[in-house]
């Protein structure tokens, strides 16, 4: 392997959840592919199509030429209709071509992780023109591909790995962006601190501590008196800061404490997914 060791813990994420997706999809009908998800305006199809689209670009194919339908109601930003292309190219594609492509995708990402020997902060192209390192490009990937296995297994009624290696880079991942959704999108006091408290297959207890220039950062320390404190479960945090539900569907599984506009605002500016 020639693979730099701080890469493979997200090249063994991507190759987990790639592989419980191949499987799950592997035996469905024609029906099942046109499933709903949990991701907006998404079907089983639409999703393992957004899948491949993504891993085709990581390799270094170039984007469809396609024009996209005007009347994608969920398609309301440049950033959607961006995402939407790789997606719509194959809304009529068969089963047996859809597990045809992803296999095949599957073999060549593969194949291109053996050999890759480029440095973690190598730069590499991302979505919508971006650069990023090569490290935050797997990073990102191995969690998009783990949160749409979860997409998927919802909507297949099929639940698993909320504990695999994906999960965990998951879990990072959303812990990163969440000082920016207390502190600068839902104006926490400043001096303050807001506990999680999570539950289940992942566990973790975190504050955001906001100082006096209402900057938030991450601790590990329980905060004594906190402004506000969190108690869910793991599957619930994940569907909540991916956009997949509303703070107001799973109220019964959420305990809030503290000021209630303060909670309110924290939930509802809780997704961090586009």
């Amino acid at each position: 392997m020639s693979l730099h060791p701080t890469l493979q813990p997200y090249a063994d994420a991507w190759t987990h959840s790639i592989e419980a997706i191949s499987e799950l999809v592997q035996p469905l009908v024609e029906a099942d592919w046109n499933r709903r998800t949990p991701c907006p305006g998404w079907s089983v199809r639409d999703i393992v199509s957004h899948v491949i689209g993504l891993d085709c670009e990581m390799y270094g194919d170039p984007r469809p030429i396609h024009t996209l339908p005007r009347d994608l109601f969920h398609v309301t930003t440049e950033f959607q209709r961006y995402m939407e292309m790789q997606v719509d190219v194959r809304r009529h594609h068969t089963a047996p071509e859809m597990t045809a492509e992803l296999e095949y995708t599957i073999i060549r990402r593969n194949r291109q992780l053996r050999n890759e020997s480029r440095e973690p902060g190598a730069r590499v192209r991302g979505p919508y023109g971006t650069e990023l390192t090569l490290e935050e490009s797997m990073r990102t990937h191995a969690f998009n591909v783990w949160v749409h296995e979860q997409d998927l297994r919802a909507a297949l009624g099929s639940p698993g790995n909320l504990d695999s290696p994906g999960a965990h880079i998951a879990r990072d991942v959303l812990l990163a962006e969440l000082p920016g959704v207390v502190a600068d999108r839902a104006q926490a006091p400043r001096s303050s601190a807001i506990v999680f408290d999570v539950h289940g297959p992942v566990e973790f207890l975190r504050t955001i501590r906001v100082d006096i220039q209402g900057r938030g950062t991450l601790e590990t320390v329980p905060a004594l008196g906190p402004a506000a404190a969190f108690s869910l479960d793991w599957e619930t945090y994940v569907r909540l800061a991916c956009g997949r539900v509303t703070p107001e569907a799973v109220a019964d599984r959420v305990k809030a404490e503290g000021e209630p506009e303060l909670t309110a605002a924290i939930l509802r500016n809780f997704s961090v997914t586009r």
